[in-house]
């Protein structure tokens, strides 16, 4: 019976997309959240679908936390999956999702390009010619490059006149110095090897030199400014997972571990709101923050989970020795002065570091110096209980030791920022899944005594209509490096707010996708002299009217307060902010994508209203074996609170997100060409020209940026090889 309703279901369901070799990732991250203007980590987001996308899941060994980590499915869709497996065994084929109850064809579409569908087999091969013969391996070697000659590149800089001056203002004396200056060439270069087979092993390494970086080999160098690399083994000597290099781990809600794609708030309101736990995972990315280096193990005893871990990670940052400043720092710290040192006399002798940088960038002398200045030490584990799918209990705990303590210089609102040279922060989590609600929450207490929770549920309400209710509480106190929760703030702190997310599907053309959260921050916070509170709403309405076009509008409203000065005083001043977005991507034939986009915004603060907008056209064809890839782009912008984000194609790995700001106009044209069945190549040419700037006598940058004229351009070039 189950094969006659395969056969039926792909003879009458032939539209569905075939699994494609790249995935069409700005789509599918479109989706899952809307364009942003604050400082979100696109990169590590990209590198986390690239790991799903690489490691495609066998569903017919699919887990729950498995189907929770894609963020398609709603819990009545993961429900009637297992339900499905359960009454007929096994799927035979992808397609069969098709008839899996609340699988319409978008979803199914969202989840190909991640998922297979595989019988269980017994490979005999020693685990040494599984790696050699995997044919899931690649090494592609990257090159970008601005053309413009920056400030920054010039081979001689005029001195700048430095005056001294005394406690009233007067110059005692004049001296001369030299502006910083890059040390390295213009150009960016990448490269990465990676080989994995899911349950079984990956392993990789990754280099790279940034723009004005150098290459070098020295006592602090070794070639490229940096290297990542990982070793993992799965199901071996033991053992569920073995891990070597750099790794993360992404466990609970993310309070202390979130690493991994969490896109938050966005256009999918509802399947967002959860986090899986999956544990320790590779970690790939070029970001040279957020990661451990060591080991991590990870070992199953029915249904007990545990994992522990040790890591020995250099990081950058700004130290200092300053006796006046870090007296100030610490005697108002959270940390006594005696227990930094035993010897009160030593005490102003030693160093600090007023920040950790997590920009990666080494191109001047200052940046350099600062380059694996201090060491951070962490031990670490995670404990699960899992009696079966729907339940999970567990204990997380991690512990950093700093080689110099940190702490920032005092001021109104960083009052308790962590401050001090070792953290121990320690959590308990659970998920819960009854009919079509899933139940979740963590709570956690740092060293300081600062608590961080948060707990939901997100439910299928009807077929129609999916729901997500969230809670968090994080003190203004609470310090957790490695958090990633859901939160409006970047970061897991000084934070309460209530979140209400909702999807309305009345049929499978149409959707309608909204949320509403409300926050407050208890303390003071970086332009805000004083608690304050907002609130932030999107709507988007997307409609599917043929398998050729695909449209949505989307509004999103942000109100937060900020501090502006007065008269005699400073008072908090709703800033609020509206952005609105109109796409629509349709075929007009084989081989021929076009999309059209129009996005503004509009901000109020106080009396002044700015206000920004952008006109996007995307033309995507192939003639031969050559993919193309063009955009031209119109913007208009006020200022850089309405600068335009919209993503561009890339080659392959590498994500774009531009700022669109000023009044300019963005080209861009990317060509692939598949030379062998092996090797393929890309080249990317992007322009921006600013026609407001004189191009004989106008700069387009900042700082060592600036570069002569009115224009901005960019040549990318990549090679990947597949053994």
């Amino acid at each position: 019976m189950k094969r006659w309703l395969l056969i039926l279901t792909i003879l009458f369901t032939r539209n569905i997309c075939a699994q494609n070799e790249e995935i069409d990732l700005e789509q599918f991250a479109e989706r899952l959240f809307q364009l942003q203007d604050e400082n979100i980590d696109y990169e590590d987001i990209y590198e986390s679908l690239l790991l799903l996308y690489t490691s495609k899941l066998n569903l017919n060994k699919a887990t729950q936390q498995d189907l929770e980590n894609f963020y398609v499915l709603n819990p009545a869709q993961i429900q009637n999956f297992f339900a499905h497996i359960e009454t007929f065994g096994k799927l035979l084929s992808i397609h069969e999702l098709q008839s899996i109850p609340g699988f319409d064809l978008n979803t199914v579409r969202m989840l190909l390009p991640f998922v297979s569908v595989q019988e269980s087999e017994i490979d005999d091969r020693t685990l040494f010619r599984r790696i050699l013969e995997e044919e899931n391996n690649y090494f592609l070697l990257r090159y970008t490059q601005r053309l413009e000659r920056q400030k920054g590149y010039t081979a001689a800089l005029p001195l700048d006149t430095l005056l001294i001056r005394d406690t009233e203002g007067t110059v005692i004396d004049t001296t001369t110095n030299a502006p910083s200056r890059y040390l390295g060439s213009p150009s960016k270069i990448y490269g990465r090897f990676r080989t994995s087979r899911r349950d079984d092993f990956s392993l990789g390494f990754t280099f790279e030199k940034d723009a004005g970086e150098r290459f070098s080999f020295d006592e602090d160098q070794l070639g490229f400014d940096f290297y990542s690399w990982h070793l993992l083994f799965e199901n071996k000597l033991g053992f569920e997972k073995i891990i070597l290099g750099d790794y993360q781990l992404q466990v609970g809600q993310g309070i202390i571990f979130g690493a991994g794609f969490n896109p938050g708030k966005g256009a999918e309101t509802v399947n967002t709101s959860k986090r899986a736990t999956v544990g320790l995972r590779p970690y790939t990315s070029i970001l040279e923050s957020g990661f451990f280096r060591g080991i991590g193990l990870t070992k199953k005893v029915r249904n007990f989970e545990f994992t522990g871990f040790f890591s020995a990670t250099p990081r950058t940052a700004n130290v200092r020795i300053d006796s006046s400043d870090f007296s100030l720092i610490f005697s108002e710290g959270s940390q006594s002065l005696s227990t930094l040192t035993s010897d009160p006399s030593q005490l102003f002798e030693q160093e600090f570091a007023n920040s950790i940088i997590n920009s990666g960038l080494h191109r001047t002398q200052s940046e350099l110096e600062r380059r694996n200045s201090i060491r951070e030490v962490s031990l670490g584990g995670v404990a699960t209980f899992q009696p079966d799918r729907r339940l999970l209990l567990g204990v997380s705990a991690l512990q950093s030791k700093f080689s110099v303590p940190l702490g920032r210089s005092p001021n109104n609102y960083n009052q308790f920022e962590f401050r001090g040279d070792f953290n121990r922060v320690a959590s308990v989590f659970a998920n819960y899944t009854w009919q079509n609600f899933a139940f979740f929450g963590e709570a956690a207490r740092s060293s300081s005594g600062g608590i961080g929770a948060i707990g939901g549920f997100m439910s299928s309400l009807s077929a129609i209509v999916d729901l997500a209710l969230i809670f968090r509480n994080y003190d203004k106190d609470f310090h957790s490096f490695y958090g990633n929760a859901f939160s409006e703030n970047t970061r897991n702190i000084n934070e309460r707010g209530t979140y209400w997310g909702v999807s309305i599907k009345p049929n499978r053309k149409q959707r309608l996708n909204f949320y509403y959260d409300r926050f407050r921050f208890p303390w003071l916070r970086f332009r805000t002299e004083a608690p304050s509170v907002g609130n932030e709403w999107l709507i988007r309405y997307s409609h599917y009217p043929s398998r050729k076009i695909t449209m949505y509008a989307q509004v999103r409203q942000q109100t937060r307060q900020v501090t502006l000065p007065a008269e005699n005083l400073s008072v908090l001043t709703d800033q609020q902010r509206y952005n609105y977005l109109f796409n629509i991507d349709y075929s007009l034939l084989a081989g021929l994508q076009l999309k059209t986009r129009v996005q503004g915004s509009r901000q109020a603060q106080g009396d002044q209203r700015t206000n920004g907008f952008a006109i996007i056209q995307d033309v995507n064809f192939q003639l031969w074996k050559l993919r193309f890839h063009t955009r031209t782009a119109l913007f208009e912008t006020d200022d850089f609170a309405n600068a335009q984000y919209a993503f561009e194609n890339d080659v392959l790995y590498a994500f774009s997100i531009p700022a669109y700001n000023g009044s300019g106009i963005r080209n861009y044209i990317m060509v692939r060409y598949n030379i062998s069945g092996n090797l393929s190549c890309w080249i990317r040419y992007a322009r921006t020209t600013f026609p407001g700037i004189d191009p004989n006598f106008g700069e387009v940058g900042s700082s060592l940026e600036n570069a002569a004229g009115n224009v901005s351009s960019e040549i990318k070039a990549m090679i990947r090889f597949k053994f």
